[in-house]
């Protein structure tokens, strides 16, 4: 197993008196696909934000390569490689498709490749190119959140983190979006998908983590994790 590029150490946040993660901790290898896996209210969005510098915790560590960068702002720790893809095909509505792009390209790293990266989104999501002058409000569910993860590519991570991606989404469409994640891992980049589907997570990964309550349950590689054992996990049995 590689390094880790992340390690997340007892983490703890909370919402004002809510304690929504009360013990979580997680490792990332390089260039692999980690599936955090849970229910609804389990805490898996609020640990990525943390790791991404949306949320503060209130103790814990967070380390990118090495790095502490638990409690830096989220442009601070973008521009250091990571990047977050929030739930909800989140985009600039009233913002063309490639105005939407060109803005995950401000850390001034990502900047001076601008146009080699808005070509590999078009070259991922064809329709995107297909759409690029169209208002973002005006694409369907599945388009916006190609435009979310486009935006997301634009800055060039090295670890991206897909907050329940394919919410709402049909089929098809999520079977294609797996494809484009599978295909920008193969080409090096470091990839953690949280999901509520046990059977996709555990396909789509090499290890996985399951949350209950706030905590990390469950660990290790997917193959060897059963799906009855991860169903268990994931439902407190």
């Amino acid at each position: 197993m590689s390094e880790p590029i992340l390690k997340v150490e007892h983490i703890q946040a909370k919402y004002g008196d809510f304690l929504a993660v009360s013990d979580a901790s997680m490792e990332v290898p390089a260039q692999q696909v980690v599936s955090l896996i849970g229910a609804n209210g389990a805490g898996k969005s609020t640990m990525m934000d943390c790791v991404a510098g949306v949320h503060t915790p209130t103790s814990g560590k967070v380390f990118f390569k090495g790095e502490d960068i638990t409690g830096l702002p989220a442009h601070e720790i973008v521009t250091r490689g990571l990047c977050l893809v929030p739930q909800g095909s989140r985009c600039f509505v009233r913002m063309s498709v490639e105005d939407n792009l060109i803005m995950g390209s401000f850390p001034k790293a990502a900047r001076a490749h601008m146009k080699d990266s808005l070509d590999r989104v078009y070259e991922l999501f064809p329709v995107l190119k297909e759409k690029r002058n169209d208002a973002s409000g005006s694409l369907s569910g599945g388009q916006r959140q190609m435009v979310a993860i486009g935006r997301a590519l634009m800055t060039r991570p090295e670890l991206i983190l897909f907050d329940e991606i394919s919410l709402g989404l049909a089929p098809t469409i999520i079977k294609d979006i797996y494809a484009r994640i599978k295909q920008i891992n193969q080409e090096g980049m470091s990839v953690v998908l949280v999901e509520q589907d046990v059977k996709r997570s555990r396909k789509a990964s090499e290890s996985c983590f399951v949350m209950l309550k706030g905590r990390v349950v469950l660990s290790g590689p997917s193959q060897e994790l059963s799906e009855e054992a991860i169903k268990n996990a994931y439902f407190g049995i």
